[in-house]
């Protein structure tokens, strides 16, 4: 087994009419989506020509692509296997946006890539460093829609039409999110053109969101995959079908997609999320619609305010220089008012009861499930002994 990294360089050859869009694939352009195109890909609206892999290496900003250093290594090796082989080497990119409003709490990024011999894929960038695309993260648990998923359903009406043809939607992490959102929303002749949607460990939605916005519309054409210990992608997830893949790593880190792994040409099913992990996340969601608008503003505001106290600009500053964050955050506490310290510890207080009645339902069907199998169990030995009975009696007989 390896990861899309490997597949890359086995099935790199073959070209889309030879073999077509794989999920693996569509990991591969959501991932892809986060390398910074800045002046590199033409934008909305722009007259410039679609630019090809191979021009992006000649570009004199060429390393710039790389400066999300989470992945910097992985997102190189991407690229490296991308243009080396027939299947994504001429692939044309257009359509770049890149929109990061502090102010409004919005951080939206998004592009098209042409395979190709192969469908056009509206690739939507997941959360990138930026503390602001955290917290818009967040907002998606009690405003929807938030700005990025407005910018999504805009941007999907206007670049689908500017192209003919069918095309898939995809993104990884919020990105996933974003492309069900548009899918659901934007209009009805570009929704008819949508081959299929793909969330790769993205959030969910409340759902009332589902119903207000039609996702049966598109259930069927909706692809949704997580880890098997996934944690963002389970958010609201309780109204969605989805697939569980496996990961060579653990816990959180498994929402990284460079280590889902890979056999043949698709992702290695798991059978399900670890137990523990799925017991977490669904208190999590029980809590989550347990508050009313107001708390839950309140919950990730007061959280916002603590995490930029500590004057990093993104999450990778944040944990490179943990300890002035960490003196940051704890001087922003004493500045929490008692009001709001009340009505966090009466949130905190409704988590941790909800998580303790479910393990006390949970270790009563542990309980009821153990005895069924005690009782099973006990009628099975019973049966074996009447017929050790019966064929004893019969030799006896003889």
């Amino acid at each position: 087994m390896g990861t899309m990294i490997e597949y890359l360089e086995k099935y790199g050859k073959y070209t889309f009419q030879e073999m077509p869009m794989t999920e693996v694939d569509s990991l591969a352009l959501c991932q892809f989506s986060y390398l910074k195109f800045d002046g590199m890909v033409p934008g909305v609206g722009e007259e410039s020509r679609a630019v090809t892999l191979e021009s992006l290496e000649r570009h004199p900003d060429y390393e710039k692509l790389f400066a999300d250093v989470r992945y910097e290594k992985e997102n190189r090796a991407l690229f490296t296997a991308m243009l080396r082989g027939r299947r994504f080497r001429n692939m044309r990119l257009n359509y770049y946006v890149n929109i990061i409003e502090e102010e409004w709490e919005t951080q939206f990024s998004a592009l098209v890539c042409f395979p190709e011999g192969g469908p056009a894929y509206v690739a939507f960038r997941g959360t990138d460093e930026t503390i602001v695309g955290w917290k818009e993260d967040f907002n998606m648990a009690f405003l929807s829609p938030v700005p990025g998923q407005e910018y999504s359903v805009r941007y999907l009406d206007t670049v689908a039409a500017a192209f003919p043809g069918e095309f898939y939607v995809g993104g990884h992490s919020k990105g996933g999110n974003l492309a069900v959102y548009s899918a659901m929303n934007c209009a009805p002749e570009v929704q008819e053109r949508i081959l299929q949607v793909y969330s790769m460990d993205g959030p969910g939605f409340r759902p009332e969101v589902l119903k207000r916005c039609g996702y049966d519309r598109i259930a069927g054409r909706v692809t949704k995959i997580l880890p098997h210990s996934s944690l963002v992608g389970m958010i609201f997830e309780s109204h969605m079908y989805f697939q569980v893949v496996k990961s060579r790593t653990f816990g959180l880190l498994q929402h990284d997609p460079y280590t889902w792994l890979v056999v043949s040409n698709h992702l290695v099913r798991a059978n399900d999320l670890y137990e523990r992990r799925k017991n977490m996340d669904n208190t999590l969601n029980e809590w989550i619609l347990s508050l009313n608008e107001e708390q839950l503003r309140t919950f990730v505001d007061t959280l916002y305010q603590v995490v930029t106290a500590s004057q990093a600009k993104n999450l990778i500053d944040f944990t490179a220089e943990w300890k002035k964050s960490m003196n940051g955050i704890v001087a922003a506490l004493k500045e929490v008012d008692e009001e709001t310290k009340e009505m966090l510890k009466e949130m905190i207080g409704s988590l941790f009861e909800i998580a303790r009645d479910n393990r006390k339902k949970q270790a009563a069907s542990r309980k009821k499930q153990a005895a069924s199998r005690k009782k099973q169990a006990a009628s099975r030995k019973e049966a074996v002994l009447q017929r050790l009975a019966s064929r004893h009696g019969e030799g006896a007989e003889e």
